[in-house]
């Protein structure tokens, strides 16, 4: 956990709503100098901010709407920080609680040097990112619906199709397949949505890649040299990660990832582990993803695989693949080199 340690004359913490603002400001010596409501736009805030601009660190709570004041801090030069809302929760509890009050005690926590920090993703890479997991979201819905048309199929005693249903021409079998005309209409629904998927999601992802290219040429070319990871994957990482450059080290990355756990220790005793959850989870799944198809058609990896499950199970030798992976890609992206397949499985 990072916290924000910076001195300033004056703390804004603000707790964040769609509709409304409840601002409160601290003096360096912890006096309340404001404290108030307003609507949730550009004018009533900067109109409360502008007094103070070059002397003040506004900071929110990690919520859904933290763009718009992010990103007006930076247009007006007023430091700006983002809360991380998991740590925020567990270190400004009460009894009580209300808008005036988190407001309160997030500038509180900004003035003692108690803020935990999440990171800002940067503006010009954030809406692409936001895309991506739109489309990763909506390619699991596609998923549950190829799912259920597959249950149907089951459940009436249908014979089982040998393709895939990503192939149009399977789709269609399914058009004209139940007789009972409510089964086929609710077939049909779930086809409709398929198909306009299968549609927009390749125009998406050709929009995608091109932005990958544009925004981080480097990254996506070194990212596309490691086997295992191709289009999708390399977008996920590339945009999840933003920049290499804001991790220190490479044990912190990998806990940004998930890739590892932490003990929960106490009087010399283990526990278990804590704080699984913790962290990126579109990361997690882009190396589980990876360590699986780096596997495919990879007989030197599966000897690897097969040495590690001497000592472990194989769901455990996956999550160490994957965190091998991880680890590669960091050193990869850091030190400007692409993937070298016999030194990966060397190390």
């Amino acid at each position: 956990m990072n916290f924000y340690i910076n001195s300033h004359p004056y703390y804004c913490g603000i707790d964040l709503h769609a509709r409304i603002l409840y601002v409160c400001i601290l003096d360096s010596d912890g006096k309340t100098v404001l404290h108030q409501k307003i609507s949730a736009n550009r004018e009533a805030l900067l109109n409360l901010l502008s007094p103070y601009a070059g002397n003040i660190v506004v900071g929110v709570e990690c919520m859904h709407c933290w763009y718009w004041v992010s990103d007006l801090c930076e247009l007006h030069g007023i430091d700006f920080v983002l809360g991380h809302a998991l740590y925020m929760k567990a270190i400004h509890g009460g009894k009580a609680k209300n808008d005036r009050i988190d407001s309160y005690k997030i500038a509180c926590l900004l003035r003692g040097g108690n803020f935990p920090l999440a990171y800002a993703y940067p503006k010009e890479m954030r809406s692409t990112r936001d895309l991506l997991r739109r489309r990763t979201s909506l390619m699991r819905h596609g998923a549950q619906l190829k799912a259920h048309i597959v249950n149907t199929n089951s459940q009436y005693n249908y014979p089982p199709l040998e393709l895939h249903m990503k192939n149009s021409g399977v789709r269609e079998q399914f058009r004209t397949r139940f007789e009972d005309d409510s089964v086929q209409r609710s077939v049909n629904f779930d086809l409709t949505i398929l198909d306009h998927y299968a549609h927009e999601l390749t125009n998406l992802e050709r929009f995608l890649e091109r932005k990958a290219q544009k925004h981080r040429p480097d990254y996506y070319a070194q990212l596309r040299t490691v086997r295992g990871i191709g289009l999708i994957l390399a977008m996920t990482i590339l945009y999840e990660i933003g920049d290499i450059e804001r991790f220190e080290s490479v044990q912190k990355f990998a806990s940004y990832c998930r890739l590892v756990k932490c003990k929960a220790e106490s009087a010399g005793k283990v526990y278990g582990t804590l704080g699984n959850k913790i962290g990126n989870g579109h990361l997690k799944w882009a190396f589980s993803e990876a360590a699986v198809l780096y596997l495919r058609g990879n007989d030197k990896a599966r000897r690897y695989l097969d040495k590690l499950q001497k000592r472990m199970s194989k769901a455990k030798a996956l999550s160490v693949l994957a965190h091998k992976l991880g680890r590669c890609v960091y050193y990869m992206l850091k030190n400007k080199t692409v993937f070298d397949d016999e030194r990966f499985l060397k190390s």
